[in-house]
């Protein structure tokens, strides 16, 4: 018998975390992992998930914050962990501290915070924008979410190559191929692919790790034998048109990415460029509460 048989493939956990600590991607943080005990058990205790978050101040505030959004629109404000927690519920609360826990997992530096805020604001849009286009499969907070994550692996590429961001300037402008491959072209890996293995390890839905991995790429969004998943489809169209209506109003980070997939967003959310115009105008307003 070879050795090869004497020595079963290791598990896919083991090697996916090999990949993980080789992309230098932040490990899962042990308060998701307690978080999604607790959610596990028959009757989850909302008071031991509060006490949980309270533990870490940053993210406790992080979570009041969060419920206060305007994109959630709650008549009534959040003044504890407690109150954002039966305001948000389980689900979405893990969400929040996950995406928290994300831009903490992040030296501070000007340029990430940039680049945070700019997330930020392209969830809140993705959010709103999944519930004034409803569409079926299509969750509010699933978009707001992927708008959070989406991106996530350009911060891993700029943390772990210095001379990534010429590559990113590079694809920013690029009006003819994928962003990710130019990315490939300097990299072994691209910003979308490590995306998706930092939302797989920290349990993201699947749906949204598959839109982070193909967020890129017009042929997911037009093609049903693509294999990407409706709901994924949607986000991606979702965020990319939330992104687009952001640089329409602000003027800032552009790229070159609606010219490539716009058209197939709007294909896919059956939005016409009147529509779009109103969608410009309403989205000033929401973005005007969006700190």
């Amino acid at each position: 018998m070879t050795s090869d048989f004497m020595n079963p493939s290791p598990s896919v956990d083991a090697v996916l975390e090999r990949i993980i600590k080789a992309n230098d991607i932040p490990p899962r943080p042990l308060i998701i992992d307690r978080i999604r005990a607790a959610m596990s058990q028959d009757d989850p205790d909302f008071r031991q998930v509060g006490q949980l978050i309270s533990a870490d101040v940053s993210l406790a505030a992080g979570l009041i914050k969060t419920a206060n959004s305007p994109y959630f629109g709650f008549q009534s404000r959040a003044r504890s962990v407690q109150d954002a927690l039966m305001m948000l519920g389980l689900d979405v609360t893990s969400r929040a501290v996950a995406a928290i826990s994300l831009r903490q997992a992040f030296p501070n530096s000007g340029h990430y915070e940039r680049f945070w805020d700019a997330s930020a604001r392209i969830a809140a849009l993705s959010g709103w924008l999944a519930q004034r286009v409803p569409k079926p499969k299509l969750r509010a907070d699933d978009a707001y979410t992927f708008g959070l994550f989406r991106d996530c692996g350009i911060v891993i590429m700029l943390r772990r190559f210095p001379a990534y961001t010429q590559t990113l300037a590079r694809a920013n402008k690029d009006s003819e191929r994928l962003f990710t491959a130019v990315e490939q072209q300097d990299y072994p890996s691209d910003h979308a692919m490590l995306g998706c293995l930092l939302a797989q390890n920290w349990w993201l839905p699947e749906e949204i790790c598959q839109a982070i991995r193909h967020h890129h790429d017009p042929s997911t969004i037009d093609m049903f034998e693509s294999g990407l998943p409706l709901a994924s489809r949607y986000l991606v169209a979702v965020s990319q048109t939330a992104e687009h209506i952001l640089q329409q109003l602000t003027g800032a980070s552009q790229t070159q990415e609606w010219p490539k997939l716009g058209n197939s967003c709007l294909r896919l959310l059956s939005l016409d460029q009147a529509m779009l115009a109103v969608l410009y105008t309403e989205a000033e307003e929401l973005l005007k509460s969006v700190d």
